[in-house]
């Protein structure tokens, strides 16, 4: 096994055990046991954790040696982001029945248990998020303010998901809120954990997320159930804006290269640009399968 690949094997491991100690410090014997069942079953196991993942990879791209606020920070986003799936999932959004490949929650555990697991996960980002960057409190105002915002309102992931109550929808204005505010959350919470002025950062984490939004919308449009995990089609079916519609299939490929360079072209001046720039060439490679590529050639 290589240094690269024993690298990322490390970075892997180190997610899953921050998210693992967020998860034991609230599901205890004294919790409700269905609820506390049904938040690891929405964690664990996770899919490719591209957001705890790029926090980590910009705070170590600034330079920053103790990733304490960092990790804290990466597994608040993947918190949210896992409360986000189990909310949009229910029956009165898209009615999901399957996701990451297994039963969504609501179809696992009811839809009662669904609601308070996406609430309770929401609560405990930012319990960790807290605890896990007590030592620099310097920092934990900064953390807090922009991991909260990447949530709420006006332009957060719950403002992305109201979007789709209202009557017409802005394709640019959904995919920012929906999906590029918790990746711009990520690349701002990675610079700000590390002692940086975030704001430059939030560029590098919108394109990423649109660039991923761009892609969701072609698999739904164009993939394959089976090896997604989850259903296709529910744009068309629900009537929301999606790039695949709008741009086609080859045309929505081509618009997500474009957002994966100007990606790579934002990212601000740091001891890390390098391996930040080739990071993300390998990442986006993983947006799509190599099937659909080859189809819109």
């Amino acid at each position: 096994m290589d240094a690269a690949v024993r690298s990322e094997h490390a970075l892997a491991a180190s997610i899953e055990e921050t998210l693992s100690g967020a998860m034991d410090s609230c599901t205890t014997a004294l919790a409700p046991s269905r609820l506390a069942q049904a938040m690891r079953y929405a964690v664990f196991p996770g899919g490719h954790r591209l957001r705890p993942r790029l926090c980590l990879a910009v705070a170590a791209s600034c330079g920053e040696t103790n990733l304490r606020a960092a990790h804290a920070a990466a597994a608040a986003i993947e918190l949210l982001h896992c409360a986000s799936l189990v909310h949009d999932d229910l029956p009165c959004f898209d009615d999901a029945e399957k996701r990451r490949g297994k039963l969504s929650v609501h179809k696992a555990f009811g839809e009662r248990i669904a609601v308070l697991t996406g609430d309770a996960l929401i609560v405990l980002a930012f319990q960790s998020l807290t605890r896990g960057a007590l030592h620099a409190p310097d920092r934990l105002g900064a953390l807090i303010e922009i991991v909260a915002a990447s949530v709420g309102m006006p332009s957060g992931i719950v403002a992305g998901q109201a979007r789709e109550c209202e009557p017409h929808v802005a394709l640019a204005s959904y995919h920012l809120e929906k999906t590029g505010a918790l990746f711009a959350a990520a690349t701002m919470a990675g610079a700000a954990a590390s002692g940086r002025t975030a704001g430059p950062w939030r560029m590098l984490g919108e394109r990423l997320g649109l660039a991923y939004q761009v892609a969701d919308d072609i698999r739904d449009a164009a993939g394959n159930p089976e090896e997604l995990g989850k259903p296709i089609g529910r744009d068309l079916a629900l009537g929301r804006p999606s790039a695949a519609q709008e741009l086609g299939l080859a045309g929505a490929i081509a618009r997500l290269d474009e957002l994966v360079a100007e990606a790579a072209e934002s990212i601000p001046e740091c001891d890390g640009v390098a391996g930040l720039r080739s990071l993300i060439q390998i990442e986006a490679k993983r947006f799509l399968p190599a099937s659909l590529v080859r189809r819109a050639a």
